[in-house]
């Protein structure tokens, strides 16, 4: 049977190596609770070097000569500044739209297709509610002036567009990168293997990372290829930027692959 030791409130609020666990504990739960409490994408590398120096400090300090406790003291061993600084820092150099913004503006493309109009009523929500609406224009991180779902052609100070008129820019926007994605796909692939919730899809990962980057993805190789389940594979490798893994694209790669393996047994 299990039995506390005498003085287990004092070591487990004085000891060192139990506030090493305490702050690994931290540092690995608080970018979880940020991101799914806010919305906000913080830097996994600051919260995995904040975790590693908790589990080194726990380790050294069990090998501490404590002094006897002060029972009339609540002061603890660790400052609550350094929680305070990790959890800032990567606020700091958190990503804050989880996500990359189309890499151009839009072109005006004429809606030949028959499936179009399919096409965009799935698309137009899927894809929008990756990118975020805006409404009234701001300026992005870098001071691009943007605004509804990214859109930084031609946009001023002060304008301002309703959701239609946004969803109207981005519909052509998705047509264009749809268009631009076809010329990577072989005649087979798009008449047999692309129902509007994989073209969907794909034309999301285009949007997110540019025509060239995701026709030439082994994703797209795939597909031509017959290979569908590797292809929605395929998509979810498409997950950082900064070259680190961004909790908001893992999370639309997966929408993507779910979109993407659609209809398949």
């Amino acid at each position: 049977m299990f039995k506390l030791v005498e003085n287990w409130r004092e070591i487990a609020w004085r000891s060192h190596s139990m506030w090493g666990f305490y702050l690994t504990g931290a540092f690995l739960l608080l970018p979880e609770l940020i991101f799914y409490g806010f919305g906000v994408d913080t830097n996994p590398r600051l919260w995995w070097f904040a975790a590693l120096f908790a589990w080194l400090y726990g380790m050294f300090g069990r090998l501490l000569t404590q002094a006897k406790v002060d029972r009339t003291t609540t002061r603890s061993p660790v400052p609550v500044a350094l929680i305070a600084a990790v959890l800032v820092g990567a606020l700091m150099f958190g990503d804050w739209r989880g996500g990359d913004t189309p890499l151009a503006g839009p072109d005006v493309v004429e809606l030949v297709d028959d499936d179009a109009d399919q096409f965009l009523a799935v698309a137009v929500p899927f894809v929008g509610r990756w990118e975020g609406l805006r409404l009234v224009a701001y300026q992005d991180i870098v001071g691009v002036w943007t605004v509804c779902y990214g859109e930084t052609k031609g946009v001023q100070p002060g304008d301002q567009y309703s959701q239609a008129e946004c969803d109207a820019m981005l519909a052509v926007q998705l047509m264009a990168y749809r268009d631009g994605l076809h010329e990577y796909l072989t005649s087979e692939t798009i008449s047999q293997r692309l129902p509007v919730h994989r073209d969907v899809a794909f034309t999301s990962l285009a949007y997110n990372v540019g025509k060239a980057g995701a026709g030439r993805s082994t994703a797209v190789r795939r597909l031509n290829a017959s290979d569908i389940a590797g292809a929605c594979e395929a998509l979810t490798w498409w997950n950082k930027a900064g070259q680190r893994v961004v909790r908001g694209l893992v999370m639309r790669r997966a929408d993507e692959h779910g979109f993407c393996m659609r209809g398949l047994a």
